[in-house]
């Protein structure tokens, strides 16, 4: 374990809070005008999935959990969880739906990601900033409708909406920000 400020917590950073591992889900410097500043915690308990909120002052020490981060090639998914590849030793691992959250609908098929391990337990994933996926549903583009300012609602292959362009057909792929669905560009393959 080592000691860090509590100012420099990350997310996907592992604490030890009382001999329990957590990650943290987000962090938060907060600077009032008056008092001492503050780092908001939020954080979900590794073993049993528990999520706490904790709030240190920010010179405060917090132990911080020694975590490999290794690239992994996601396989598939299924009723255990979803399954990654190991491509240096092709060791396999399956990672549980709570650990992967709401990522799920971003991970392809022999995608690249890099996964938090623990004493040989993953417990935390990061995926590429952007994926392309392809606009299944749209309504068409008006006349006379400036690309400027105004999106339109899409649905896209993997079930998430998102607002594209009025440019943007059916069939288009795009490619998209996986930390919230939204559209940057159209693809270029």
């Amino acid at each position: 374990m080592v000691k860090v400020i509590a100012s420099t917590l990350r997310k996907g950073n592992v604490v030890d809070v009382d001999g329990k591992l957590y990650v943290v889900l987000t962090a938060d410097n907060i600077h009032p005008g008056k008092g001492t500043p503050v780092t908001q915690l939020d954080m979900r308990r590794i073993s049993d999935g528990v999520k706490i909120s904790e709030r240190y002052r920010t010179t405060e020490q917090v132990e911080r959990a020694l975590v490999e981060d290794r690239p992994y090639t996601f396989l598939y998914s299924d009723g255990e969880g979803f399954h990654f590849m190991n491509p240096e030793n092709y060791d396999q691992v399956a990672v549980s739906k709570d650990v992967v959250g709401d990522q799920a609908a971003y991970l392809q098929e022999n995608m690249q990601v890099m996964l938090s391990v623990h004493e040989g337990n993953a417990i935390a994933i990061e995926l590429p900033q952007r994926v392309t996926l392809e606009v299944v549903e749209t309504e068409p583009a008006m006349k006379g409708q400036t690309a400027s300012s105004s999106y339109k609602p899409a649905m896209l292959s993997n079930g998430v909406r998102s607002a594209v362009p009025p440019h943007i057909a059916v069939g288009t792929r795009i490619v998209v920000m996986t930390a919230d669905g939204s559209y940057v560009e159209r693809a270029k393959d």
